[in-house]
């Protein structure tokens, strides 16, 4: 699959998405607060460690967050986007729902968009991936961010998501966008509760039917939190790498992560006894 410039491979390792939040207020605590110098050196830090792909965004996601306009964003990332873009050679994607943010960053520099409402927040986001031939990863939400952990419920919660998503790459397919360039995400936490979360890593695996590659979100979130019962940074390390281990060994391609180096022995290990001989699954 072709990222801009860049050539990423699927199947023979997994790929590493590093996260650079240029929000105030990132559930991770992370967040740049658009501070384009500082996602410069970030960057320039995930690169070093070993991450194939960058995302950027400018709007917190955490449930019951407030929306940020549009202008908003865009001062909050693609200033960081244009220079991250001229000194990094890594692709870059753009987190966001709306097509005025996703296209700005792709005139900085961006590669990838990676849209949390599957191109349904904004009727503009399809018909720009499909003119830009970008891949896009399309992500299940259970409602909105700001309604999502309000008592979620399933009668099956891994099937419901891969008929969601089913439904939405032939929505992007229809909008012109090429197979080729869909992704999907389960969504770990949007719309989920701990269980449902659990139970989404142990039969990830299901969503090889619809024959696209997987990411998979699971650093630093409320399902680790909860279980740990801990907001101590060092203590949730050791279980996003139990997600991380888990979710390729069910069939993850990318994982997206706040600690690109912690994360990167986990997943070196955990592709050597999965990937046999870099082989796909």
């Amino acid at each position: 699959m072709h990222w801009g410039k860049h050539d990423l491979t699927f199947g023979t390792r997994t790929l590493i998405m590093g996260v650079i939040n240029m929000t105030p207020d990132s559930f991770a605590g992370d967040g740049l607060g658009g501070d384009a110098e500082a996602a410069l050196a970030q960057a320039r830090r995930f690169a070093a460690e070993g991450a194939d792909v960058i995302d950027v965004g400018g709007e917190s996601t955490r449930p019951a967050g407030d929306r940020v306009p549009v202008e908003e964003q865009i001062s909050r990332t693609v200033p960081a986007i244009r220079r991250i873009a001229a000194e990094i050679d890594v692709p870059i994607s753009i987190d966001t729902t709306r097509a005025a943010v996703a296209e700005a960053a792709l005139d900085a520099g961006a590669a990838i968009i990676n849209d949390i409402s599957a191109l349904r927040d904004d009727p503009e986001m399809a018909p720009l991936a499909a003119e830009r031939r970008v891949p896009v990863v399309l992500m299940h939400m259970k409602g909105t961010p700001a309604t999502m952990q309000r008592d979620p419920e399933y009668r099956d919660v891994m099937g419901e998501i891969g008929q969601f998503l089913a439904r939405r790459i032939d929505a992007a397919v229809d909008a012109g966008i090429e197979r080729e360039f869909l992704i999907v995400d389960p969504g770990i936490g949007f719309g989920k509760t701990v269980e449902h979360n659990c139970e989404i890593l142990r039969r990830l695996g299901e969503l090889r039917v619809l024959g696209r590659p997987i990411l998979v979100g699971t650093s630093r979130k409320s399902m680790i939190r909860l279980t740990l019962e801990s907001e101590d940074l060092k203590e949730l390390l050791p279980g996003t790498a139990a997600t991380i281990a888990i979710a390729i060994h069910n069939g993850a391609d990318i994982v997206r992560v706040h600690d690109v180096a912690h994360m990167r022995s986990v997943i070196r290990m955990t592709d050597a006894i999965v990937r046999r001989d870099g082989a796909d699954r």
